[in-house]
């Protein structure tokens, strides 16, 4: 249970200390006991599924009058949910071990053989809100890349979590490590998100998930380096070349099939030379969505209510959709520049230059031709899960999973040489 008692900045250095030690461990442990641990994790996942939905029904009860609906949505668990999770653990127990790997070898003329290998980071501290199965599949990735890892949830999501964390500490006790590698925040004073930023002794890397509040507040604030998660005001724009068959699917499925997640679309931008016949088909396919679009969108289709400019840089996580009539590529690719947060944007489109042009110019973390945005996933890129969408450009970018979650370092190996 989360204790407000607690002060925070004592509470954050020996969840640190504590971490941070569990994290010499994690950097000698085998792949054998990393995967024991999200085996058995899984299981008692499993088997705490009446607990774990307990649990979070006291998290879903306690917003439920004060939050959307999309949040509520994000927030809550079910038995096919749970299940989800497990699963993930060990659909990341059976991909490689990524520590170890050789990234480069080099052999210098004077005989120095020297190696580039992947190493564990050490402490992650992972900030998110609402979503509790973040804390899971942020574990699982932390622990399989030999990170040890401080989850600090939502407060809305605080009693999931503890179960959560109780199930991976059970994975980690089975396969012999401590199980201070996955430890959560216990108190719900915001003051421990400032302590785990200043953190340096402790802390490595700071990984926030969540809306762009949080995200900003980790940017401005942080002295521990950082790996930035930004919204996802993502694009897709319907070229005049599209295949509307295959197209109107694929919109509705990128908007709708779950509107809480980062990787929904949020805005549409379509070719006037194709407009007049696509947004009619858009509005069919899309009635339980709210369509706000320009001037042009409007007058095609009375069903569109005008937008505001607010709308366009907005990312709804709901049932509301934004819509924007131009003048071919050029004006696409420019207006997505401008308006997209660099997470996913898409383009429709049978003209394979056009594609082209537009996994160049535009500049996300993802980029995506006939297909719905929606598979901005770590799971769905085959990485058993994701920490998050990294979309800033440096260590990391895109889906981040168990590559992105390790550095590296030298070993040099000589027969006595010196240097002149």
């Amino acid at each position: 249970m989360t204790d407000t008692s607690l002060d925070p900045r004592i509470h954050i250095a020996q969840l640190g200390a504590n971490a941070k030690e569990a994290a010499k461990a994690l950097r000698s442990a085998t792949t054998e006991q990393k995967n024991t641990t999200l085996i058995e994790a899984a299981k008692a996942l499993r088997a705490a599924t009446d607990d774990l939905v307990a649990a979070n029904t006291k998290d879903v009860d306690s917003v439920r009058d004060t939050k959307p609906e999309s949040f509520i949505d994000r927030l809550m668990l079910d038995a096919d949910r749970i299940a989800a999770m497990a699963t993930a653990l060990e659909d990341i127990a059976k991909l490689p071990d990524p520590v170890g790997r050789t990234l480069a070898t080099f052999d210098r003329p004077n005989g120095l053989n020297i190696d580039r290998v992947a190493v564990p980071i050490g402490v992650i501290g992972m900030i998110y809100e609402s979503r509790p199965n973040v804390g899971s599949d942020a574990s699982a990735l932390c622990l399989k890349s030999g990170n040890a890892v401080i989850l600090r949830g939502g407060s809305e999501s605080r009693h999931s979590t503890r179960v959560i964390v109780e199930c991976m500490q059970k994975g980690l006790e089975a396969a012999g490590l401590p199980p201070a590698a996955v430890q959560t925040v216990q108190t719900t004073s915001r003051e421990a998100v400032a302590e785990m930023l200043g953190a340096v002794d402790h802390i490595d890397l700071v990984i926030p998930r969540g809306g762009r509040g949080l995200t900003e507040l980790v940017r401005d604030n942080a002295k521990v380096p950082t790996l930035l998660h930004l919204d996802g005001n993502c694009h897709i724009y319907v070229h005049s070349e599209a295949d509307l068959e295959k197209a109107v699917p694929v919109i509705r499925n990128a908007k709708l099939r779950r509107t809480g997640i980062c990787g929904a679309a949020e805005s549409l931008v379509v070719d006037e030379a194709i407009a007049a016949k696509a947004l009619p088909l858009i509005a069919n396919a899309m009635p339980d969505c709210e369509l706000r679009g320009d001037s042009a969108a409007v007058e095609i289709d009375d069903r569109i209510k005008p937008a505001s400019a607010e709308d366009f840089g907005t990312e709804f996580l709901d049932a509301v959709l934004s819509i924007k009539v131009v003048e071919g590529a050029d004006e696409a690719i420019a207006w997505i520049s401008e308006h997209s947060s660099g997470h996913t944007d898409a383009v429709l489109t049978q003209n394979a230059d056009v594609a082209r042009r537009f996994f160049t110019e535009i500049d996300s973390a993802i980029v995506m031709h006939n297909a719905s945005t929606q598979f901005a996933d770590g799971g769905e890129f085959g990485m058993g899960a994701e920490i998050g969408i990294a979309t800033g450009k440096m260590h990391a970018r895109g889906p981040v999973g168990l590559e992105q979650l390790t550095s590296f370092k030298y070993i040099v190996s000589g027969d006595g040489q010196t240097r002149a």
